[in-house]
Parts: C-alpha cells; sequence; structure tokens
C-alpha cells in the first residue's frame, strides 16, 4: 500500500466521500481508481482558529491508472495483528507473575501464547467486583486496602482517561494497540493521534484479555496478596501468598517470579528492601488536581463552540526560575477527579474520563518535580515516607473522612488563609466531597511556591486555566513511583529468578509503555526457563 499524507478533511464527523475529496484535491486521484483504503492517522489540527479541521494519513491500494500519481509516496505495511509466539519447550516449570495491570496482564498474555501457563496473584478483586469497592469507597467512604482504584484487575490504569500515547512506530506498541483492538477497544485507537480507551470500555477490554490469558492455559488468581519467597542455591525456589477471602496461606513452587506490581504496592517494596533485593531512590512529581469547565477549555482551544469537535485537551509545562519545572499529567477532558487512596488516612487524587468525555468538567494533574534530595534521607524507601507524610496532611486537612481538601485558584494564588468555599460556577466532580483548606499546609513548600509560581504562566500558554473559580483538589501524589528496583539488561534483580517491570519498576508510566514492558520483560523469562 502506499502513503497518502496530510489530507485535509474539513469535516470532524467525515465520511468516506469526505475523504476521497481530500485525496483527489492533493493527490487527482480519483474515488474510481481506489481499490481499497485504511486511515493510519488522525488528528485535529486547530492551530489556525477557529478553523478547525481534520488531517488524516491514508494507505492506499490504487489501479494501474494512478500508479504514476502515487509513485513518489512511501510505501506502507498495515499490520492489524497482535501478540504471537511458537511454543517453546521448557522444563514446564509456571512463572509466577504477581500484579494484574497493564505490564502483568501483557507480561502474562506472552507466556501464556508461548505455552508457559503462568499463574497470575492480583491481590485486588476482578473488575466488577473491583468496581463495588471502589463504589462504597466513593460513596459511602469505606476503603478496602487490597482493592480500589490503585489495586484490582487492570491495575489504576483502568480508572483513568485509558490513554495510549506512546512510540507509535514501535513494533511492541502496534501489538499492544492490536491486542486492546481485538479485546474490545475501540478501533479508532489504531490510527488515532492521541488514541485514548477511556475507564468504562477498559473494564471490558482487561477482561476479555484475562479471558484469553485462561484461554491459553494461564490461571489468573483474585484476592491473592503476595507475602514471601524463598531461595534454594542462591535462587527463587518458591513464593507463598494470602488468600483474603480465606486468610490462608498458600505456597507456590517456581523458577521465574515477574512482579508487576504498580507503583503504590509500597509492602512489596518493604519485602524486596528486607530481602536484600537491590532498589534505589527515583525522582518523581507531587501537586494538586485542577478542574475546570470543559466548554471553557473548547473556546480556548478551538477559538469556537462546535459540538461536532471531540472535548478539547492540553498539556503543559513551565520551567521556573527556581529550578523546578510545573507540568500537567494525566489530563482528561470531560472527566472526573477520583480519590485513589489505597491506604487508611491518607488523600491520593487521580483523574478519570469515559469514552465519550461528555463530562462538564475537565480535569489534569498539576504538577511539580521532586527530586531524590528532597526526600531527607538516603536509604531506598525515603521517598515512600515523603509520599504519605503529606498524603496523611491532606487526609487531616480534609477533615479526617476522606473528603479532598480542596482550594480556588484566585484564593490560592492570593495566599488566602481561609478560602472561599462556595465551589458553585465550578462544581467538583470528586466523591465522595470536597472541603475548602489552605492547601499549603498538605504541600511541600517548594511545591506550593512553584505551582504559585507556574499558574499565571501557565494562564498565557492556555488562556482560562488559572481562572479564579477553578479549583485546585488536594493532593496529587502517584504519577509515578519513588522506588526504582534495580534489575539487569534482562530484566532481572540481583535475586536469581526475581524480574521486574512496569510502573512499580521504576522503568516504565502510563498504560502502553508498562504494556511493552511487561512483553519485554516476559521474552526475556521465557529465555530464562527455557536455559535453566
Amino acid at each position: 500500500m502506499k502513503l497518502l499524507t496530510e489530507l485535509k478533511v474539513e469535516k470532524v464527523k467525515y465520511k468516506n466521500d469526505d475523504i476521497f475529496k481530500a485525496i483527489k484535491k492533493k493527490y487527482n486521484i480519483f474515488p474510481n481508481e481506489i481499490e481499497k483504503f485504511e486511515i493510519v492517522k488522525e488528528s485535529i489540527d486547530s492551530r489556525r482558529k477557529p478553523n478547525v479541521f481534520v488531517s488524516l494519513n491514508i494507505a492506499v491500494d490504487v489501479k494501474k491508472s494512478a500508479f504514476k500519481k502515487v509513485i513518489k509516496c512511501n510505501d506502507i505495511v498495515v499490520d492489524h495483528s497482535g501478540l504471537s509466539y511458537e511454543k517453546i519447550n521448557h522444563n514446564g516449570e509456571r512463572p509466577i507473575v504477581v500484579g494484574f495491570g497493564p505490564s502483568g496482564i501483557f507480561a502474562g498474555l506472552a507466556l501464556a501464547l508461548a505455552g508457559f501457563k503462568p499463574i497470575i496473584l492480583e491481590q485486588g478483586k476482578c473488575v466488577d467486583e473491583r468496581q463495588k469497592d471502589i463504589d462504597l469507597f466513593w460513596n459511602e467512604r469505606k476503603l478496602n486496602k487490597y482493592s480500589n482504584v490503585q489495586f484490582g484487575e487492570g491495575g489504576a490504569g483502568t480508572f483513568s482517561d485509558g490513554k495510549l500515547a506512546s512510540n507509535v512506530s514501535n513494533s511492541y506498541t502496534k501489538k499492544v494497540i492490536n491486542e486492546f483492538i481485538l479485546n474490545n477497544a475501540p478501533s479508532e485507537i489504531f490510527y488515532s493521534f492521541a488514541p485514548h480507551i477511556g475507564s468504562d470500555k477498559l473494564k471490558e477490554v482487561v477482561s476479555s484479555l484475562r479471558k484469553k490469558i485462561e484461554k491459553n492455559g494461564g490461571e489468573v488468581i483474585f484476592n491473592a496478596h503476595f507475602d514471601s519467597f524463598s531461595l534454594e542455591n542462591g535462587q527463587i525456589s518458591s513464593i507463598k501468598y494470602t488468600d483474603l477471602t480465606t486468610n490462608n496461606v498458600k505456597e507456590l513452587k517456581t523458577k521465574a517470579i515477574i512482579l508487576a506490581i504498580g507503583h503504590s504496592a509500597v509492602d512489596v517494596y518493604k519485602l524486596l528492601n528486607e530481602n536484600n533485593c537491590n532498589l534505589k531512590q527515583k525522582p518523581f512529581a507531587m501537586g494538586v488536581r485542577i478542574e475546570h469547565s470543559q466548554s471553557e477549555l473548547n473556546f480556548s482551544q478551538y477559538g469556537k463552540v462546535d459540538s461536532e469537535l471531540p472535548s478539547a485537551n492540553y498539556k503543559l509545562v513551565e520551567h521556573l526560575e527556581n529550578g523546578r519545572s510545573v507540568f500537567s499529567f494525566c489530563m482528561c477532558p470531560g472527566g472526573q477527579v477520583v480519590a485513589s487512596s489505597s491506604e487508611e488516612g491518607t488523600i491520593v487524587t487521580n483523574g478519570m474520563s469515559y469514552y465519550k468525555r461528555d463530562g462538564e468538567n475537565a480535569n489534569s494533574a498539576l504538577l511539580v518535580n521532586v527530586l531524590t534530595e528532597d526526600f531527607g534521607d538516603d536509604d531506598a524507601l525515603a521517598g515512600v515516607r515523603f509520599q504519605k507524610k503529606y498524603e496523611k496532611l491532606a487526609f487531616e486537612l480534609g477533615g479526617s473522612n476522606y473528603n479532598a481538601p480542596a482550594e480556588k485558584v484566585k484564593d490560592f494564588l492570593n495566599g488566602e488563609e481561609n478560602p472561599d468555599g462556595n465551589f458553585e460556577k465550578i462544581k467538583s466532580t470528586y466523591l465522595p466531597s470536597i472541603t475548602p483548606a489552605n492547601l499549603k499546609k498538605c504541600l511541600p513548600d517548594f511545591v506550593f511556591e512553584s505551582l504559585k509560581l507556574a499558574l499565571p504562566k501557565l494562564n498565557k500558554k492556555l488562556k482560562g486555566i488559572s481562572n479564579d473559580e477553578n479549583i485546585l483538589i488536594g493532593i496529587e501524589s502517584r504519577s509515578s513511583s519513588p522506588v526504582q528496583i534495580i534489575r539487569d539488561e534482562n530484566f532481572m534483580t540481583n535475586i536469581v529468578g526475581i524480574f521486574a517491570c512496569g510502573e512499580g519498576s521504576g522503568y516504565a508510566g502510563g498504560i502502553t509503555t508498562s504494556a511493552q514492558d511487561g512483553i519485554k520483560c516476559a521474552e526475556k523469562v521465557m529465555e530464562f526457563l527455557k536455559n535453566n
């Protein structure tokens, strides 16, 4: 097929005839000369707002009469295949995967397809039962520390916007995207410039991926808390886990464990540290969630109000004179701010959007880079303690009832000791609720000062981001791990047979990169078990 690039389509909700019109205009190829075509890239171009249009890259096969018209166009192969492996001969040893977020799902899938029959342990529940636990927390303030927004089938990404931003030219990324589509994700994530699945559809996707793993010989055990591991002759020989439904401790023999634990599995970090697995501090980021009007954002980004246009998003960064950077993270168009605590007596916020992104509010994290020297100690888990200190302060500031402390932008910038609690213009989506508070009291000084410096500057880049009535909600502290599990080029730790991948390892971030990391780690485990 040949690649036709930067086709300008005037209608945002275009049809095939609109595509044919754009092809004819740019390449002088008539519809009857096209044998087949496929969209390979779609983006919204709003650089000349309010003149907003769609830009498409199209792969085409044309008839002989049009060969000369595409002779200078690049060749392209469009591949819709997912993961595939030849069955690998090995000694029958079953690897264990700890965690069933993106990295654990794709590590487990790769191992299952290759014939290794992995056993996957997830301390949370399957996605439907997990949703019940989350609803109970959001509506009745009852936190299940094992099954929540951080833990359970699909990991933290299941309750997010489901963004899949990554290097689309990477072969692993293509396989991940295709697997999502093969397991009920929207087909447009194949070509969208900024693909997303949405939290509502992600629940269907992760459930389908689990069934595919099981169909290929894998086993997923929910309510299974990873407790300990044993060594024999210097390498892993077994693990123990607690069945959280019965409190019975069970043992599994294995020569290989993949830790796909996610960035909030503090108990596993402690277990590794106690057993001399090499860990080190890692920089991360901390800040707040900002919530504002989606319609105002749409006007700011597009220069007009048009119901056919998708909910606008943004990506912002400001490098400050104090040496810090402030940046947006996990921006959720038409979404909601969600309570994401996984430990009692803490407040952790995050953002979530459904597939349609049709909520009244937009939200995004506004984060400040946190350096390892900010932790105040030099041991590997100092960053974990740093996180928890401010999460506990936020809990207390919100009223010690899982309300999140919140403040209007105008009061935050003016340094109001007793901020205005009238949140009528922007009605927060956060559940259970928000409490008016001075956010300075639950943020490190450098985070507060950096946000205060950055907000007016960011407003020059995106008009309206610093509107007086916009709400800042504290705190966002789990954008990435403050710990890195040191691994070698084979993804193995200093303990033979223990491998690490995904966000919790400190080497990946986001759904797609974590999934890729899980696949690559699984491939290393395949080599290890084949040779041991």
